[in-house]
C-alpha cells in the first residue's frame, strides 16, 4: 500500500469484505507504539442504517394508505 498526497490509503478489496468494511463506515487510526491499527468505530450506524434512514420518508405509496395487512398481501399476492 502507499500513502497518497492527501495522506489517503486504500484497504484492499479482499481485506475490506474479510472485515465487513464498506464505503461510508467510519473507522479510526489508532496508535499503539510504533503500530498504527485502523479500527472501526464503535456505536457508529452500519451500511443498513444508514440506508433506511436515508430512505426514511421517501415512500409514496398513498394508494395503500389505510389498507389492512391482509388487503395489502391480497394486493401483492394479485389476488
Amino acid at each position: 500500500m502507499r500513502l497518497n498526497s492527501k495522506g489517503q490509503v486504500t484497504i484492499p478489496a479482499p481485506l475490506r469484505a474479510k472485515h465487513g468494511l464498506h464505503a461510508g463506515d467510519e473507522v479510526e487510526v489508532v496508535e499503539e507504539g510504533a503500530t498504527l491499527r485502523i479500527v472501526r468505530v464503535a456505536g457508529s450506524p452500519t451500511r443498513g442504517q444508514r440506508l433506511v434512514e436515508h430512505l426514511r420518508g421517501r415512500g409514496t405509496a398513498r394508494e395503500t394508505d389505510g389498507m389492512s395487512t391482509d388487503q395489502l398481501m391480497d394486493l401483492l399476492r394479485g389476488e
